[in-house]
């Protein structure tokens, strides 16, 4: 009997081919694919610790990530070189335009190792997906927006009962001012609206921007490989279209992953600021 993902690569496997067009299967275009983002395992594989393409990339980026901020601020300087300059620029943008701008100075300095590591961790698994050789963003699947999504509510949580360790909840759950009657109406919503939906919006904007962008990058350019090597004529010229729209959204993914590195990074830093609203 199958273990369960290979059941549940089995059932994505039959969907694909009835989904995938006859002429794929005859060698010409190869469109996007859901299983893109289940590769093959590459190492360890039928161990806990099986690896594929995908968390290959991630691991990559957290190296390169810890290695960037380790050789940057190991050896400062108070007249800085351009390595040194990047580096305090980077980090200078997430204190003063996120952190301390939401936050203020003394909470914006206690949250600040949280949101910088947010906001780069996502930068640097977003712009994977435009890399050539890795090609896919290491926030694609839903194992990294996950996990920071997590991170950035128990911030909330621990930043709401801290400040207001009587009153958080309840505030939250009932808020001051409203008839005791519409009780049973408000209060599911917020609960919902703010202990469950936050999280699952968080996961979901960051890796359905990253799939949408990489299924748009490998249309484009699977159809300017089609036009290009699989047709004559006239229709080659097609290619030169589906080249430049390839290249155009290119540099649009390029902006997207900045802007959702500073959405998530921004949007931590908004509900930590109402976890510490003083109407708690």
């Amino acid at each position: 009997m199958l273990h369960a993902p290979k059941q549940e690569k089995a059932l994505l496997l039959n969907a694909a081919h009835l989904l995938v067009p006859k002429a794929a299967e005859e060698g010409g275009f190869h469109g996007p694919s859901i299983l893109e983002f289940f590769p093959e395992i590459v190492l360890f594989e039928g161990t806990p610790f099986a690896l594929n393409r995908i968390m290959l990339i991630r691991l990559l980026m957290v190296a390169l990530l810890v290695a960037i901020f380790w050789i940057g601020t190991s050896r400062m300087k108070i007249v800085p070189g351009r390595f040194q300059t990047l580096i305090e620029m980077g980090l200078n943008f997430v204190r003063v335009n996120i952190a301390e701008d939401l936050l203020g100075k003394k909470d914006g300095q206690r949250f600040l190792p949280l949101i910088t590591t947010i906001f780069f961790m996502v930068l640097f698994m977003n712009i994977t997906g435009i890399i050539p050789g890795l090609n896919i963003a290491g926030t694609s699947v839903i194992g990294v927006p996950l996990v920071l999504a997590v991170a950035a509510y128990v911030a909330f949580i621990y930043a709401g009962v801290k400040k207001h360790p009587g009153s958080f909840f309840r505030n939250a759950l009932f808020p001051p001012g409203v008839p005791p009657f519409l009780y049973l109406i408000v209060t599911p919503i917020e609960f919902i609206s703010t202990f469950v939906i936050r999280p699952i919006t968080l996961t979901l904007r960051l890796m359905m921007n990253m799939v949408v962008g990489h299924l748009l990058l490998v249309l484009f350019f699977a159809a300017t490989q089609f036009f290009f090597f699989d047709t004559s004529g006239a229709f080659k010229l097609f290619g030169v279209g589906t080249l430049v729209f390839g290249f155009a959204f290119t540099l649009f993914e390029v902006l997207i992953a900045v802007l959702q590195a500073y959405i998530f990074a921004l949007l931590t830093a908004v509900y930590i600021q109402l976890a510490l609203a003083e109407e708690h």
